[in-house]
């Protein structure tokens, strides 16, 4: 089965991003990678109207020593 139709967005800073999910609301969702979110809408139990792409923002991927703490982006 195919997903319904959806806008496909690619934003290319964190700024960007959440000027989209700002934007879109409830109707967006963020995909990484895609493994758990595209065959949830190949089945059609989900349905975004719009789909954010994180891939291209930077700084997602990172994983950073910060003073005591370890920060791990999304994308990792």
């Amino acid at each position: 089965m195919y997903p319904a139709p959806f806008e496909y967005h690619a934003p290319s800073s964190l700024e960007d991003a959440i000027a989209l999910l700002s934007t879109y609301g409830e109707d967006a969702k963020l995909i990484a990678g895609g493994h758990s979110l595209l065959p949830l809408m190949k089945l059609r139990f989900t349905q975004p109207a719009h789909l954010i792409d994180l891939r291209m923002v930077p700084g997602l991927a990172d994983i950073r020593d910060v003073g005591s703490s370890v920060v791990i982006g999304a994308r990792t």
